[in-house]
C-alpha cells in the first residue's frame, strides 16, 4: 500500500510538472522575454535560440525537452553559447496576457507553422538557421546543428 501511495504521489508530481528535472533548471537556462534575450545576446556576443514549443501537449516538444534540453551537456553548451528563449503555447499552463501576446506575435513574425520549431538567430537578431520538428541526436546532435549553422 505504501508503495502504491508513493507511486501515485510521484505520478501526480510529474503530471503537474512540479518535480520534473527540467523545471528546476528552467529559470537558470531559459529566457521568456524576446527583446531582453536580443539585448543579452548582443551584450554577450551569443546566438539566440528561439524554441517554439507546446510544452504540455506536443509529444515531440516533450521528447526534445527530455532528450536534449534537460541534459547537462546541452545546459553547458547553452550557457556558453546561447540565449535560450522558450516561446510556449500550452493548453494547461498559466501564462500572463503579455507573454501570450508576445508569443503570438513572434509566431506570426517568424512564420511558425508547427511545433517544435527551433530558430537560431545571430547576436544581431538575424535568422541563421531553422529546424521544424524533432532534432535527433540529443545534445550532440543539437550542438552539431548549431555549429554548422553558425559557420559563415
Amino acid at each position: 500500500m505504501k508503495v502504491a501511495l508513493r507511486f501515485a504521489a510521484v505520478a501526480v508530481c510529474i503530471a503537474l510538472g512540479a518535480c520534473s528535472p527540467a523545471r528546476g533548471l528552467q529559470s537558470e537556462r531559459v529566457q521568456f522575454d524576446y527583446n531582453a534575450a536580443l539585448e543579452q545576446a548582443a551584450k554577450e556576443n551569443k546566438l539566440v535560440l528561439l524554441d517554439f514549443t507546446a510544452s504540455d501537449w506536443c509529444g515531440l516538444c516533450i521528447r526534445l525537452e527530455g532528450d536534449t534540453f534537460s541534459k547537462p551537456e546541452f545546459r553547458e553548451f547553452a550557457k556558453e553559447n546561447l540565449v535560450f528563449v522558450e516561446l510556449d503555447f500550452p493548453h494547461k499552463k498559466e501564462q500572463s496576457a503579455e507573454l501570450r501576446r508576445q508569443n503570438a506575435e513572434l509566431v506570426q513574425k517568424f512564420g511558425v507553422l508547427g511545433f517544435p520549431t527551433l530558430i537560431l538567430l545571430n547576436s544581431t537578431g538575424e535568422e541563421a538557421a531553422r529546424r521544424v520538428g524533432y532534432l535527433e541526436g540529443g545534445p550532440e546532435g543539437f550542438v552539431n546543428w548549431v555549429e554548422s549553422a553558425a559557420k559563415p
